[in-house]
């Protein structure tokens, strides 16, 4: 049920033969009928995309009229250039990969780099987790946000940090990362006054959680009240989850694009909003032919939440 609407699951099934391969079955008829496949790549990315690739062809060839892969969290984005030579592209060649299958339209959140839409000779709804973001500090610092800061993790997030900043008001620093290797960062430097502000690190998403830290450490030592953290998809893993319980950071926000494991629901400074209503909303808009672009305004975004939780209770 979403704002009136009562929409249900397609009755099928997705099983696996004893050497692993993937069977899909629906049992219903979806000739001519607009059909959303919802399905994060995620951890185990080859078991999901596979998944997804092969209920595409079965509703290709059950003739759907229209399919739209809605991919919360889209995985092999990191891979989106040559980083050295002999490497592959393999954003690109899922890109491939899915339009092969038959996905007509692909509708995800905070994609790691926004060329990969580029990739697609398809439309892509590339959607932004910041206005709930703006929500959730607005009610978390009670609307009085004069003691707060914007921080990118680094240069390359700069973008996303100053429209987040810009939404509520608020200045916005850099932290300067320079790595030795891939993965090992050797030095950082805070570009921008903390000194006696609440500082939000926003980023796209966090895997082992060290740089974001590293950085909540350095955020400290330049000053800073407090450090939180606002990171739309919550891969965390290996020692991710142990190394935020531990750090100076009073709280890390996730989304639901990637399901929580129970180490991370039990963390107490781990929190998720969901991001379920705006895909709702944006699977309407899309089956309607209207404006997804729309679902980035706060005017529009409220009422899609405001019934989801009682007064004063939001993100809590």
């Amino acid at each position: 049920m979403h704002r009136g609407m009562q929409v249900s699951l397609v009755d099928a099934r997705v099983e696996r033969f004893n050497d692993g391969e993937i069977f899909v079955e629906i049992f219903e008829n979806v000739r001519g009928e607009d059909m959303f496949i919802v399905q994060p790549t995620s951890k185990p990315a080859n078991d999901n995309l596979m998944e997804l690739l092969i209920i595409t062809d079965t509703l290709r060839r059950s003739s759907a009229a229209r399919i739209t892969a809605v991919i919360p969290y889209f995985g092999y984005a990191r891979q989106d250039r040559r980083t050295k030579a002999r490497t592959p592209i393999s954003s690109k060649l899922v890109a491939n990969m899915m339009v092969t299958a038959g996905i007509e339209r692909i509708l995800t959140m905070d994609l790691h780099a926004a060329q990969i839409q580029g990739f697609f000779d398809i439309p892509v709804d590339n959607l932004y987790a910041s206005p709930i973001f703006a929500l959730d500090i607005l009610h978390q610092f009670d609307g009085d946000v004069s003691d707060v800061m914007v921080v990118s993790p680094d240069v390359g997030g700069v973008a996303r940090a100053r429209e987040l900043a810009t939404r509520i008001g608020v200045p916005l620093a850099i932290v300067d990362k320079r790595r030795e290797k891939a993965g090992e960062v050797s030095g950082m430097t805070v570009i921008g006054d903390v000194a006696g502000h609440k500082c939000l690190i926003v980023d796209d998403m966090c895997d082992t959680a060290g740089t974001l830290c590293k950085a909540a450490d350095v955020l400290m030592e330049a000053g800073a009240t407090e450090v939180h953290a606002y990171t739309t998809h919550g891969v965390l893993s290996g020692p991710a989850v142990e190394r935020i319980t531990g750090s100076v950071l009073k709280s890390l926000v996730i989304s639901d694009t990637i399901e929580a494991t129970a180490a991370a629901k039990a963390c107490p400074n781990i929190r998720v909003v969901p991001t379920a209503p705006m895909f709702a909303q944006a699977i309407l808009n899309i089956w309607n032919g209207t404006s997804v672009s729309s679902l980035f305004d706060t005017e529009t975004l409220v009422p899609i939440y405001e019934g989801l939780y009682p007064k004063g209770m939001w993100g809590r």
